[in-house]
């Protein structure tokens, strides 16, 4: 027997899709009808503002939680990353499904890791965390904003590569077809560089490759950095090479690979959707996570990375708090009692900040300001919002 309809909002991208239709699946399995209702939020419409802007308004999740909290809608599914650590008191997060994988991965054309990459490489990301962390780890490297949705920054790490090889072989094609009849009245076997023909190459590309291939090049990445569920969700993990990224030290964003879906606290499905899509180890350690990046206070300008992990008894968090440049940080891991994690995350929390973790966010707090004030643009804070659209004209990320 059906329980009636809910109706979902999310975002329309690609990826944001796939992730409501997984929401949207496990409810259907506890006989709910589920409809899906796009909204468009302003971080959609605005599209020549950085991210870390709409995110101190909560652009990318805001217009969505408004419908749910107006009635238009029973409930919304976010990354639960993207989601202030603030939130209206009527709302509440109804279901925390599994996790994907919460780390980082680094992406390369030919597989080279990053303590391989050659001094002076271009690495791409827009994320202040990411940016903090490879500069950490390799000073010796270029870091360089990457906007865009997953599709999108895959193509520019691929579009140089491949548009390269397109000229080559147009370029011996060309060669071919002038020196191909020489060749046969001399006798001679004309040897090509390539052993297929262009329109056999070409057609051999997929769909990724061959948008690749159309992209106008403005940056030359040789590597670019993306969170593994916007990969995995996507379809698109198969399609290039990559170095996980440890996250004992590359530590994620609080958040990162969780899908929150929130409701109405007086929504009358309540208990039955949390019974439906929460998972009880999930539900754990993103709570310790957003509880320590919510007492830190600098989720929206200061490279902050949170990772739990649930083992018997007790919740093992690591955090990894950075100067934007990477050249000083606060970091620790401790061990929290399962029975009362949120308490000993707010205890956790206040160890880091007076060990220096509040030096470094007052610090990215003031320069933040500084280019408020200046009409300067920050790059994004909340790593790699894999579900949200491209900003740029020509297409619908991160």
């Amino acid at each position: 027997m059906k329980r009636g309809t809910l109706r979902l909002a999310t975002r329309g991208s690609d990826l944001a899709l796939r992730q409501a239709a997984s929401v949207r699946d496990a409810l259907a399995d506890r006989r709910f009808d589920v409809e899906l209702v796009e909204v468009d939020t302003r971080g959609d419409q605005i599209r020549d503002e950085l991210i870390h802007r709409l995110g101190k308004t909560g652009a990318f999740v805001r217009a969505l939680d408004e419908e749910v909290l107006d009635g238009e809608l029973d409930a919304a599914v976010h990354s639960m990353k993207d989601m202030p650590t603030e939130q209206p008191s009527d709302l509440v997060v109804a279901g925390v499904p599994g996790r994907a994988a919460a780390g980082d991965l680094l992406l390369t054309t030919d597989g080279t890791e990053l303590e391989d990459l050659p001094a002076g490489s271009v690495v791409g990301t827009s994320s202040l965390r990411r940016k903090a962390q490879i500069l950490a780890a390799r000073p010796d490297l270029e870091v360089e904003p990457l906007r865009g949705n997953v599709d999108t920054r895959v193509e520019k790490l691929l579009a140089p590569t491949l548009q390269r090889e397109h000229e080559a072989r147009v370029d011996d094609d060309r060669e071919k077809k002038g020196n191909a009849a020489e060749a046969k009245a001399s006798g001679e076997e004309y040897e090509t560089e390539f052993d297929r023909s262009i329109d056999e190459w070409f057609n051999g590309l997929d769909e990724i490759e061959r948008r690749a291939l159309e992209r106008d090049v403005e940056t030359e990445y040789d590597a670019i950095v993306l969170a593994e569920a916007g990969l995995q969700r996507s379809g698109l993990l198969h399609r290039v090479d990559y170095q996980r990224l440890p996250p004992s030290e590359f530590v994620p964003s609080p958040g990162q690979g969780a899908i929150a879906v929130t409701a109405r606290r007086d929504h009358e499905n309540l208990d039955q959707m949390r019974d439906a899509l929460d998972d009880p180890r999930t539900r754990v350690t993103t709570t310790v996570e957003r509880t320590v990046l919510s007492e830190l206070g600098g989720g929206c300008i200061a490279p902050i990375g949170v990772h739990a992990k649930l083992q018997g008894e007790h919740v093992h968090v690591t955090a990894r708090v950075l100067s934007e440049d990477g050249e000083r940080e606060v970091k620790a891991n401790r061990d929290l009692p399962v029975r009362d994690h949120a308490n000993a995350a707010a205890e956790f929390a206040a160890d880091l900040a007076d060990r220096g973790a509040d030096d470094l966010i007052a610090a990215a707090r003031e320069e933040a300001d500084a280019d408020d004030v200046g009409g300067g643009a920050r790059e994004e804070t909340d790593d790699d919002r894999s579900e949200l659209d491209d900003v740029e004209p020509e297409s619908d990320e991160a």
